[in-house]
């Protein structure tokens, strides 16, 4: 048999899509990135990097401008649109084939990611009732699935399979709760006329999917031309637009498995009893079986899986580090006073600390002591304790919605310097528990 040809591109991009390939390869990209923002933010380039976020982009159509915003607000509102789009696909997943389609199964992960944002939003709220500040309730609710599980592949062998699921289920619901907060709670002036366009195109894109559409171009146009555009006008934060469309997108198969085996063996066979042309092209009908090959293949895997297997890359990789590069700089030359003038610190470290730890772990040891639902098998009260303080790295979601609840520079600076504190403590705390 002939090994495949490496050419010399192949041994630089082998070990990058290796890389890529590792389950904590997000969290590392992620960290490096939030480390690389903090130092321009505190270095001789540290003006330049802030006003380079402040640069103005908009389509200029017949005199006048449309879509004008700097390029905080694209990053927060276009790249991260793309964000929950793949957490709008991870949620449908879970919810039709995953961990969350068992009721049974899905109850624990699903109570313990309510208790982690019932109790971290009411310790803040506690902390900062009134003005301005007290919109940052929503901060300490949600968990940053890629880093927190970025730590937990850390320790490989160490932790059971389950411990690893049980993480993944709660983050996803956490993010579920988040786009919910964002939906209801931070959302500016609504304009009717394009929120129910935005549904036109959303039950457009679902009759499609009733019908039968596959082709995933038809979503694209829809969920971006149409959707997204309308959500984005209408005052309703875009990302719920994304998470809105994914959930259009078709979940079954076209071909079912013994019929895709079956089909492909028959190709196989066809394929390999023509008589090789002893050129580098292939000959016509070589071309035209390796082509049904592709297209049984598409028809074997649902589109969701799909879209989601391609974009996920380019959401961890890309999106993520891009969005943690423009919010995470934040200059430490700040004295006590400002820092503490408001509790909105504080609270989103106290928040995401304890409230996590508090909600996460109080929530599963109440509905096992119910009854209500079990332990996972390995999961014990031990590593359930180094969990709850993973569950407290809090950077994605917690940036995100603290660009969405403040617009004073002093308190945006407060919220994240309590975000950065909190994840780092969290997340080296639950790492060395679980190591043991």
């Amino acid at each position: 048999m002939n090994n495949p040809k490496i050419s010399p591109i192949d041994k630089i991009v082998s070990p990058v899509q290796r890389f890529m390939r590792q389950e904590k390869s997000g969290g590392i990209v992620l960290g490096i990135s939030v480390i690389l923002a903090l130092v321009l933010a505190n270095s001789a380039w540290s003006e330049s990097y802030f006003l380079l976020f402040e640069h103005k982009f908009g389509f200029r159509f017949d005199g006048e401008t449309w879509l004008e915003y700097d390029l905080l607000h694209w990053i927060n509102d276009g790249l991260m649109a793309i964000f929950f789009f793949v957490v709008g696909l991870e949620l449908k997943r879970e919810a039709v084939g995953g961990e969350l389609s068992e009721p049974r199964k899905a109850l624990l992960p699903i109570g313990a990611a309510v208790g982690g944002m019932i109790v971290p939003a009411t310790l803040f709220f506690i902390l900062n009732s009134s003005g301005e500040a007290s919109r940052g309730w929503g901060i300490p609710m949600a968990t940053d699935i890629a880093f927190s599980l970025g730590v937990l592949y850390l320790l490989g062998d160490r932790v059971p399979l389950s411990l690893k699921v049980f993480l993944t289920a709660l983050a996803i619901v956490d993010d579920l709760g988040a786009v919910l907060v964002i939906a209801f709670f931070y959302t500016s002036d609504i304009y009717v006329v394009n929120l129910l366009i935005g549904f036109v195109f959303i039950t457009t894109m679902y009759a499609g999917n009733r019908l039968g559409v596959r082709n995933i171009l038809f979503y694209a146009i829809l969920g971006i031309g149409g959707v997204w555009t309308a959500f984005l006008l209408s005052g309703v934060h875009a990302t719920i637009a994304s998470v809105a469309a994914a959930f259009t997108i078709p979940a079954d198969v076209k071909i079912d498995g013994h019929t895709f085996v079956a089909k492909i063996q028959n190709y196989l066979t066809r394929f390999k009893a023509i008589t090789p042309n002893g050129k580098p092209t292939l000959s016509e009908d070589q071309v035209y079986l390796l082509e049904r090959v592709r297209q049984n293949t598409n028809a074997a895997m649902p589109p969701l899986q799909r879209l989601e297997h391609a974009m996920h890359p380019f959401v961890i990789f890309v999106i993520v580090p891009i969005f943690a590069l423009a919010n995470a700089g934040v200059s430490l030359q700040v004295d006590a006073e400002s820092l503490f003038s408001t509790h909105i610190a504080i609270g989103a470290g106290v928040g995401l600390l304890c409230g996590k730890f508090i909600g996460v772990v109080g929530a599963t040891l109440l509905m096992v002591k119910l009854k209500i639902a079990r332990f996972p098998a390995g999961m014990t009260v031990k590593n359930l304790c180094g969990l709850g303080f993973l569950t407290a790295i809090g950077f994605t979601m917690s940036l995100f919605i603290t660009s969405l609840a403040f617009s004073t520079p002093e308190h945006i600076l407060q919220a994240k310097i309590g975000i950065f504190m909190a994840s780092i403590i969290g997340g080296i705390t639950g790492y060395m528990i679980l190591r043991k």
